[in-house]
């Protein structure tokens, strides 16, 4: 059986760093801070987009080479933008359930490859998932279903359940044809019964038999 999980949001709450990663971006072009409120409204469609709404909303516009100047610093500061970061409760022992009970794990995120490889090798997640498809490793990202089809080939034809947190999320397995399990206390903008799920839950302790019920 493949469990397939996103990663801000869903494993881990990086909504501090992300914000202070986003700041510091700014203040580089000397412009004003966002609130954490705001940053983390701008998070779930990849890096790119998260520059673009950051620089929108501190500059009122988009000004292309500022645009790129951004990014790149972005970039660099995302990397190693992880000391705030928390393990959602319950997380680890969910993952090590699963894991003894034979399921293949698997990462989709919109993170890009470097910032997430660097997130998991700082909670000590290096060897927890057999594949991890990021933001940057396809030309296209969630709610493409490409990404999550990609992690799913890569991992065998058992059956499958797809975990994140968010309206995205919720597109990319509908889009994907995959049961989704929708953990409610994450980066969602939307009340639950309004995003397409097949099980919610608010704690991690009761993903294993969650996914179990999904994969029949």
């Amino acid at each position: 059986m493949r469990a397939i999980f996103d990663l801000d949001g869903t494993l881990v709450d990086s909504a501090l760093d992300i914000h202070a990663a986003g700041n510091r971006t700014l203040a580089a072009e000397g412009l004003p801070p966002v609130t954490p409120k705001q940053a983390q409204g701008f998070v779930g469609h990849g890096a790119k987009v998260f520059v673009d709404r950051l620089e929108r909303a501190a500059a009122g516009t988009n000004d292309p080479a500022r645009t790129e100047r951004m990014r790149a610093r972005f970039a660099a500061e995302y990397e190693i933008a992880h000391d705030f970061s928390t393990v959602y409760p319950g997380v680890e022992t969910a993952l090590a359930t699963l894991k003894a009970q034979g399921w293949q794990l698997g990462l989709c995120t919109n993170k890009p490859l470097r910032p997430a490889l660097a997130v998991l090798a700082h909670f000590g997640w290096s060897d927890m998932f057999e594949v991890v498809i990021a933001g940057d490793s396809l030309p296209v990202t969630k709610p493409d279903p490409a990404p999550l089809l990609a992690a799913m080939q890569a991992l065998d034809d058992s059956p499958l359940v797809y975990v994140g947190d968010s309206e995205v999320d919720a597109r990319t397995a509908q889009a994907a044809r995959v049961p989704f399990a929708l953990y409610t206390l994450g980066y969602r903008k939307s009340p639950i019964d309004q995003i397409p799920h097949a099980e919610a839950f608010d704690d991690w302790s009761a993903l294993p038999a969650i996914a179990q019920r999904l994969a029949r």
